[in-house]
């Protein structure tokens, strides 16, 4: 085993290998276009218009992100993309222009710091966020980032999760409309009742084509 790799839990590890098999397949025409569409989404890569370009986005629950994965990002756009993160409306960052026989490296790195990018992208469960003051906001009800944290966990790499409809988004929210509950899938907003910490969720928002 390559030192590199010792902190990558095993089934991380084994999904960067399988993805760095099948960019190989791709290359050598064993694999369509579509079909390798519907590994790599899984995986939060975006093919981009141009040819043999990449989108990579990773997915930070609760849009958490310490120093040390600030400065991996910023390594990995100066060596793999253009000098650019794209920070998402999903609390998450992306990065474009990335060649793709350099994702599976990318994404080592980026495991090597924490950062996955499983289910970032497709019709799985999205970045789970939260309201970007939680645990700091003098008005919040209670810091709701551990519970967005302890959903996304629970959520990844679910079997249920992995072929949805369409893709499902999930917010949480501490303080008055912080989190733009009404236009999630689901929106948890917090309450306390009779001493007890809860939520008052709701279902069935969106925003596209026909906002409800």
């Amino acid at each position: 085993m390559d030192a590199k790799t010792l902190n990558i839990p095993d089934e991380v590890r084994q999904e960067i290998e399988a993805f760095a098999a099948e960019v190989e397949r791709l290359n050598r025409g064993e694999v369509g276009d579509d079909d390798f569409k519907r590994f790599r989404l899984q995986q939060g890569i975006y093919g981009q218009r141009q040819d043999g370009e990449q989108m990579v986005r990773t997915k930070l629950p609760a849009g958490r992100i310490t120093s040390d994965q600030m400065r991996t990002l910023a390594e990995f756009a100066e060596k793999y993309s253009h000098g650019i993160l794209h920070i998402t409306t999903r609390q998450d960052i992306q990065l474009h222009y990335v060649k793709i026989n350099d994702v599976p490296q990318g994404l080592e790195d980026l495991a090597q710091a924490g950062i996955t990018t499983r289910e970032a992208c497709g019709n799985t469960v999205r970045n789970v966020t939260a309201c970007h003051k939680a645990g700091t906001c003098a008005t919040e009800v209670f810091d709701v980032a551990p519970y967005a944290l302890a959903v996304s966990k629970y959520l990844l790499r679910m079997d249920l999760t992995q072929n949805l409809p369409r893709n499902f988004k999930i917010s949480f929210g501490g303080c008055n409309g912080c989190s733009l509950a009404p236009i999630h899938d689901i929106g948890l907003k917090a309450v306390i009742k009779d001493g007890v910490r809860g939520f008052r969720v709701l279902i069935g928002g969106g925003l596209g084509s026909f906002p409800h």
